[in-house]
């Protein structure tokens, strides 16, 4: 049963244990075996909590929806009290950083009945698309293990494709849960601005960019972990608006006949993404069409806009790097300077402490009007926008690395890749990746669905429509845990 048992979502190892046809250790040791087995050769898992996953699951587990399933964290957005936290940052593994105090979401996911078996790779401080931080080396790509698992929430999907755990942590904040999803084939939704809490470390973080979730392999656990993750804690600053039902009841209703945009082009003109990630949009936009939807080429014309984009995008970034690094200063001791952290890292931390606190607002000032410019053609009465998810399939590990002499060589490169996914972190709308083609050498290739604020429950109704059109479930990479 244990080899098994890596083909199951979260929804099915949970009914498993609910039906007395396993028990939460046998689901925790399953899982532990396969990381043993398959990490070495994919570097997802770095932080194995494991003797302390047995005594979780050995005793009384909450009686969640989800008791006794194994999870992963992201070790990056939310930390869980007692366990290793380092960021992807050399300077916090040297320290051997513990947390005093676990994020909400952990607290959630535990509260549910999850046992966090472990803690996955990501790339220093989530700065970049792909993992492969100093700290820790690359995540490998389950497909191909010469090719990137995408960030920067890379280590969660290479252990998830790999049917290491059914489902992983994972966080957003310019496409960090929708790239890795497309790279490894899985489900990836950003949540709405203020639909997961951020607390209580933050109230919100690179200025509301930032969202938290999982990656998964089915539609069924993104919603129903959607359920449990979902809703304000006090004193945050973004409430999203509260959805009518759970998000479980989507799974099984009818999205209706729908106006869907589609932008199969780079924005700006600039031509076409790679002909492989323009097929996977057409076939899908075709499969809406033939479910009943109305398909037509249309997006919101502020996408166009690259260069303002990515002005507004970097500055609010950078600020925040450079706050970053001055807050792990204060909390630990010690000086960061260029030797602590990686080339990219700290050249994004120059340009934040070279803004002015006037700039810095201007750039905020933006991020409000873009907002409301885009959010208008959900409002002219389009229902989804569909894009591809990258302009790439996965670059080869290394691919989008910069030099130690010109630490932003790599901002161009990775800029390339992201053209669609940053913009609704800047918006704060639900946007999701959907595993719906694989290039003739065998690497996914993911689309995206883009909803108006507060619309997850429309995203989850037409994944699972596409879902159950072009199932996905029965793929298995190339390194595979059962």
């Amino acid at each position: 049963m244990a080899d098994d048992l890596a083909s199951l979502d979260a929804v099915a190892q949970a009914d498993l244990v609910r039906s007395k046809k396993a028990s939460p250790l046998e689901l925790v040791d399953a899982a532990i075996a396969r990381i043993e087995r398959t990490n070495p050769e994919l570097g997802a898992v770095i932080h194995e909590l494991f003797e302390a996953a047995r005594t979780q699951a050995s005793g009384a587990l909450p009686d969640g929806p989800f008791r006794g399933v194994p999870f992963l964290l992201k070790d990056l957005d939310a930390p869980l009290a007692g366990a290793p936290f380092h960021a992807g940052m050399q300077f916090l593994k040297d320290r051997r950083y513990v947390p005093p105090q676990s994020a909400y979401y952990a607290d959630k996911i535990l509260s549910a009945g999850f046992v966090v078996v472990g803690k996955t790779n990501t790339p220093e401080l989530g700065l970049t698309v792909t993992t492969e931080p100093a700290a820790y080396g690359p995540s490998r790509n389950p497909w191909s293990t010469k090719h990137s698992t995408g960030g920067s929430s890379g280590g969660s999907a290479a252990a998830v494709a790999a049917g290491m755990t059914p489902v992983a942590h994972a966080g957003d904040g310019g496409g960090s849960i929708r790239i890795p999803a497309s790279e490894c084939g899985l489900v990836g939704l950003k949540p709405s601005r203020g639909r997961v809490s951020l607390g209580p470390h933050y109230g919100e973080y690179w200025s509301g960019l930032v969202a938290s979730h999982v990656v998964s392999r089915s539609v069924r656990d993104t919603a129903r972990i959607l359920d449990v993750v979902a809703g304000a804690m006090t004193g945050d600053p973004y409430v999203a608006p509260e959805a009518k039902r759970p998000y479980a009841e989507e799974l099984r209703a009818k999205p209706g006949r729908l106006r869907v945009g589609l932008f199969a082009t780079l924005p700006g003109g600039a031509g076409d993404p790679h002909p492989e990630c323009v097929r996977a949009v057409r076939d899908t936009a075709a499969l809406l069409a033939e479910l009943g939807h109305d398909v037509e080429e249309s997006h919101p014309a502020v996408l166009d806009r690259t260069a303002e984009q990515t002005r507004g995008f970097m500055g609010i970034v950078t600020a925040w790097v450079a706050a970053a690094l001055a807050g792990w200063e204060e909390e630990l001791g010690g000086k960061i300077d260029a030797s602590s952290v990686e080339p990219g890292t700290w050249g994004l931390a120059e340009l934040g402490r070279a803004q002015s606190a006037a700039e810095l607002i201007g750039h905020l000032k933006w991020l409000g009007l873009f907002t409301r410019e885009a959010a208008s053609w959900w409002e002219s009465g389009f229902d989804l926008l569909l894009t591809p998810t990258l302009a790439v399939p996965p670059p080869e590990i290394g691919a989008l690395g910069g030099s130690p002499d010109d630490p932003f060589s790599g901002i161009e490169k990775v800029l390339a890749v992201i053209p669609y996914t940053p913009a609704y972190n800047l918006t704060g709308q639900p946007a999701m990746s959907l595993p719906m083609h694989w290039t003739p050498d065998g690497l996914p290739v993911g689309v995206q669905l883009v909803a108006a604020y507060g619309r997850e429950d429309l995203l989850i109704r037409v994944a699972a429509q596409l879902e159950e059109a072009r199932p996905w479930a029965g793929r298995r990479p190339h390194v595979w845990a059962g």
